[in-house]
């Protein structure tokens, strides 16, 4: 969903919508939230947790470094809200007061006085409020559930996961039906090893392709039963850079026959590689970049999100780092980061992960982020 068009005024609409843009519901963090001219629109949205922007050695590091993308993002005014697990005032919080001076001090310059709101497991409040108006342990939680904006992203689909953790979640498939993927993948390497000619190799890069066709005709059908065929033969097909290229190419829309046209041949012909090279920049180039397209995008995940569920451990970097892809390009960095975390225990030197992981490290957003800030 677009970012709202929100007041500093209306600091009820703003808590309600945080939880929604980050995917779930923080506790223990510091959410600083980007405020573009000329009316506050919501731009980035970053969490941390609460006891790294408290740090006495790295905590103002941290502090300067949210602020510079926020800067980055074009906001002319920031907000900083807590999530904690009682009401900060009364002392019991160790971690908020050295946490808002860190980020105070490296906000001043570029954004002078930046207001700082308290949601605890009760009630919501603002820092530096005294007033009746933020009684002691805040005004009731239910008030955020009142909201337009609330009702709204509701309304637009919008679920909110009750954890971090929750976010990145993918329920494991019963052990038979991982047992009967597990024998289509051995089978399906054991033919790629077979594949001696040039030909032999084509064929089976464009069966797996084919394998990832019928995945999302399968996710995107609820009639249809999951088959473990596609799913093995996606799982061992993905191992290979090319056609996880392929898959890739086609989870941006447009793209067409590309993904089939990019596996053909023993080296991707020069046409395949600059369609390969326009359909990236519709996913990284600011000037280019789209938005995913929500309906298309969800069936692909629930496709990469099977053949996780059903796969084994130590195969699954290649389908967790495409989720990973997928969660970035639509602005959820919390969740890239869990599912790219998940990449590296199945590999730890997966390039592709590693690659991903920088952008959302530095906190890089989508060209179509850019684009509109």
């Amino acid at each position: 969903m677009s970012p709202s068009t929100l007041r500093v005024s209306e600091p009820r609409e703003l808590l309600a919508l945080i939880p929604h843009q980050l995917g779930f519901r923080p506790a223990h963090s510091a959410v600083a939230v980007s405020l573009r001219p000329p009316r506050g629109q919501v731009g980035l949205v970053i969490r941390v947790d609460l006891v790294d922007l408290a740090e006495r050695a790295d905590g103002p590091r941290l502090a300067r470094a949210l602020v510079s993308h926020l800067d980055r993002d074009g906001a002319d005014r920031c907000v900083v809200v807590l999530y904690t697990g009682t009401d900060p005032r009364n002392g019991g919080e160790p971690a908020v007061a050295p946490a808002v001076e860190h980020f105070r001090e490296a906000a001043a310059a570029p954004f002078g006085e930046v207001p700082v709101w308290v949601v605890t497991d009760r009630g919501y409040l603002a820092l530096d409020c005294a007033d009746p108006c933020c009684p002691v342990g805040g005004r009731p939680l239910a008030e955020l559930d009142a909201t337009q904006v609330g009702a709204q992203m509701v309304l637009a689909g919008s679920a909110v996961a009750g954890s971090r953790d929750d976010v990145a979640r993918i329920r494991s498939a019963g052990a038979d039906a991982r047992k009967a993927v597990a024998r289509v993948r051995r089978r399906w390497v054991a033919r790629r090893a077979a594949a001696t000619s040039d030909e032999g190799l084509e064929r089976w890069r464009l069966d797996s392709v084919r394998a990832w066709r019928r995945a999302v005709a399968e996710a995107g059908d609820s009639t249809v039963r999951i088959g473990g065929s596609a799913l093995g033969r996606l799982e061992a097909g993905l191992a290979d850079p090319r056609v996880r290229d392929a898959v890739l190419v086609a989870l941006v829309p447009g793209t067409g026959s590309l993904p089939e046209r990019s596996v053909a041949g023993a080296r991707t012909s020069a046409e395949a590689d600059a369609g390969l090279a326009d359909a990236l920049a519709l996913v990284v180039d600011p000037s280019l970049g789209v938005r995913p397209p929500s309906g298309a995008t969800r069936i692909h995940e629930r496709a990469l999100e099977r053949v996780v569920a059903h796969g084994e451990r130590e195969h699954q970097a290649p389908a967790l780092t495409l989720l990973a892809l997928l969660a970035w390009w639509r602005g959820d960095g919390a969740r890239a980061q869990l599912l790219l975390a998940r990449a590296f225990e199945s590999d730890p030197s997966y390039r592709l992960a590693h690659l991903i992981d920088d952008a959302v490290t530095q906190g890089v957003p989508p060209g179509w982020v850019r684009a509109e800030a």
